[in-house]
């Protein structure tokens, strides 16, 4: 089993999911394919990229379903709790809780507790991105929270959950989108956990991370990557952060994020292909590819 390259994808609603499509095709039209992954790690909407990509999709067809209307899949407009408000919560939280596993906890209880769309309905929603609904023969971790316990878990193709199941945990927002229920567990977006979760990828000589938020874990998680390896993070340039709007869960921002996405990856191509296909000096620490912009 090969621990070559690892592919990163963390979460950021729908235009974070339509921003990784972007980028991967604009990263593949400079050299620097995807498909090319080892593993492959998803959170949240990077959980749906991840699956789309390591399934087999067709880059080019990754990027049609967020940008031709025929393609879109039906997306849902959340109800109750908004993206503003769960922002405040969260800044909230994280000034009146210093212990990472309690906010955790409180995060999956007010989850629980919140008035949100059927689960049934949310996760129609989540297997009509899915091309393939079996996980792929590519080694791909999709991450998840235990609402119970406020746990990182770690789903794959081998852990007995189904692979829409898996997805829909990782994408459930919490206070927008039902918990997911499955194994005698209920379950909450990974990104409660961490956003990127890049720690998944250690061991692993190349690690590309795409990073459609700020996550405060990232730079300690990219140390541990270069104890072994070299990495690279990517995150939204100016004009893809405009593309997101001030909504990132309205599927009206999908194909601006892509297109904008698109033209990101072309530009960061050129300095990530030595870290993706060039055989590099390895007695060098220092991480390469293009920095978080």
């Amino acid at each position: 089993m090969s621990t070559e390259r690892a592919l990163v994808l963390g979460g950021g609603g729908l235009a974070g999911i339509a921003w990784h499509a972007g980028m991967l095709l604009g990263l593949s039209e400079g050299g620097v394919d995807a498909h090319d992954a080892d593993l492959f790690v998803g959170t949240s909407a990077g959980a749906t990229v991840a699956a789309q990509v390591a399934g087999g999709l067709p880059l080019d067809e990754c990027f049609a379903r967020q940008v031709e209307p025929d393609l879109q899949n039906r997306e849902l407009r959340p109800t109750g709790m908004t993206v503003a408000d769960l922002w405040d919560t969260m800044v909230r939280l994280f000034e009146e809780v210093d212990d990472p596993a309690e906010r955790r906890r409180r995060v999956a209880a007010m989850a629980l507790a919140a008035d949100t769309v059927p689960e049934p309905v949310r996760r129609a929603v989540v297997a009509g991105r899915l091309p393939s609904h079996l996980w792929p023969a590519q080694r791909l971790a999709v991450v998840a929270v235990d609402a119970s316990t406020g746990e990182r878990r770690v789903f794959d193709s081998g852990s007995g959950a189904g692979l829409v199941d898996a997805v829909a945990a990782s994408s459930a927002v919490p206070g927008i989108w039902p918990p997911v229920t499955f194994g005698g567990s209920r379950y909450v977006d990974g990104g409660v956990y961490s956003l990127a979760n890049a720690d998944l990828a250690a061991g692993y000589r190349r690690v590309l991370v795409l990073a459609p938020m700020v996550d405060p874990d990232l730079t300690n998680q990219v140390d541990t990557l270069e104890e072994s390896g070299r990495a690279a993070v990517v995150s939204p340039d100016d004009d893809s952060l405009a593309a997101f709007g001030a909504d990132a869960l309205d599927p009206a921002v999908r194909a601006p994020s892509a297109r904008a996405g698109r033209r990101q990856g072309a530009a960061a191509a050129e300095a990530l292909r030595e870290l993706w296909t060039a055989e590099p000096d390895w007695g060098a620490r220092d991480s390469t590819g293009s920095p978080s912009e």
